[in-house]
């Protein structure tokens, strides 16, 4: 395959792989406060609807990987990317909780059994063998440049649609903007499905997969410990990158900023993403996937010691902006990581489906749990302390996950 053509692939697959989490979580990330009042939502039910979404998508991480394995891309990400953007208009209408929380329901089954093993295995046969660290560090690159691009833009347009001060804004005035911006994110979901369908190859998985849908490629991985540390450092680099969704918050509620200057806050973490994915890739290529692994553990450990001690005040907006910038580019950094360990830890490719299976139904529990403890968490301590508490909690876990990557990579040099 040619560079051209595979630099194009991954472009493709950058775009896809935040376009089809759009709805499910980049939006309340970037508007929190907003999407809060305007659903008339509280923490701990928002967290629910997360939960619910986080419940589906584990037995689809388990039941994605074979199916990766055996299946088309192709067919595999442009039908799910299809199905999640036609579920954005039900959104787009401001639903109740009852069908808001089904909807986190079906996008568990849209954006996870359909998308994110075949995604993942993707990135890996088209990024090269001595690059994956830099092919998966780039993807996740390109998907956090779309999403700050579009977060950014989504801020201008919903100040700029607005027709009074958002000082005075009332709900409704919110509601009518919110939606609109709902249905624009629906369609260009739709879109990028369409777009997979007729570029991406039709044979994509020839010679590499299985001839019949089987659970031997899990049985091969649950045997391996190198699986189980690295699921465990998903996990708690994800309970990192769930604790972005709180950043808006955080500035509303510390700090006394409005909507739009608390989601502008939140999108400086956004930023941040293009550039620490693709440098921690880089430099997990040169220097070892696992070490920069425990480094960024270190990274976002530091910037959450700093927000649970209660040292940043509303005049200090500069150390905020650092504070957040920083713990971004640890957090960010881990997720151009995750993957890259496969091939640190010598996984066949034949089993690369079920390995992202594997690991993901334990990585990403945190959609499950996060959503409710942050919900707790942040209702029954109003203000600042609330948002103390939970950095403290990702402290503890970014410990955790320093651990494991240590002895990830102590297992994987006496292998090697």
């Amino acid at each position: 395959m040619k560079g051209i053509q595979r630099a194009a692939l991954l472009l493709i697959l950058m775009i896809a792989g935040e376009a089809v989490f759009i709805l499910p979580f980049v939006i309340s990330r970037i508007f929190r406060p907003t999407f809060l009042e305007v659903f008339d939502l509280t923490n701990l039910q928002l967290g629910s609807a997360f939960s619910v979404y986080g419940i589906v998508a584990m037995f689809c991480y388990f039941l994605g990987g074979p199916i990766a394995d055996k299946y088309s891309a192709r067919m595999l990400l442009s039908v799910s990317l299809v199905l999640t953007g036609i579920s954005g208009f039900v959104m787009a209408g401001i639903p109740n909780l009852y069908t808001l929380t089904l909807l986190y329901g079906f996008w568990g089954l849209s954006t996870i059994l359909l998308f994110w093993a075949p995604c993942m295995k993707a990135v890996r046969l088209y990024g090269g063998a001595n690059t994956l660290g830099r092919s998966y560090g780039s993807v996740d690159a390109g998907r956090g440049l779309f999403a700050a691009l579009l977060g950014t833009l989504s801020v201008l347009l919903f100040d700029s649609l607005l027709e009074v001060d958002i000082t005075i804004a009332t709900t409704a005035d919110k509601k009518v903007i919110l939606s609109q911006l709902i249905t624009i994110y629906s369609l260009v979901i739709i879109l990028t499905g369409v777009v997979i369908f007729f570029f991406f190859p039709k044979n994509e998985t020839a010679g590499i997969g299985s001839t019949k849908l089987s659970l031997r490629g899990i049985e091969n991985v649950i045997k391996r410990k190198s699986i189980w540390l690295q699921a465990i450092i998903l996990l708690c680099g994800y309970v990192g990158y769930k604790c972005t969704d709180d950043f808006s918050l955080y500035a509303r509620d510390a700090f006394a900023f409005d909507d739009i200057q608390s989601a502008h806050i939140g999108t400086v973490s956004f930023w941040m993403r293009p550039f620490a994915t693709i440098l921690a890739g880089i430099l997990g290529d040169k220097l070892g996937h696992s070490k920069i692994t425990a480094i960024s553990f270190l990274v976002l450990i530091a910037g959450s010691i700093v927000i649970s001690s209660g040292v940043l005040a509303p005049n200090m907006l500069v150390f905020i902006l650092m504070n957040i910038a920083v713990m971004s580019l640890g957090i960010y950094g881990l997720r151009g990581l995750y993957y890259a360990l496969f091939q640190e830890a010598k996984i066949p490719l034949t089993i690369t489906g079920s390995a992202v299976g594997f690991i993901s139904v334990v990585g990403y529990t945190p959609d499950i749990f996060m959503g409710p403890l942050m919900g707790v968490i942040l209702d029954n301590n109003p203000g600042e302390l609330g948002h103390q508490y939970l950095f403290g909690v990702l402290a503890l876990f970014g410990i955790i996950g320093l651990m494991a990557s240590i002895s990830f990579r102590k297992i994987n040099a006496e292998i090697g």
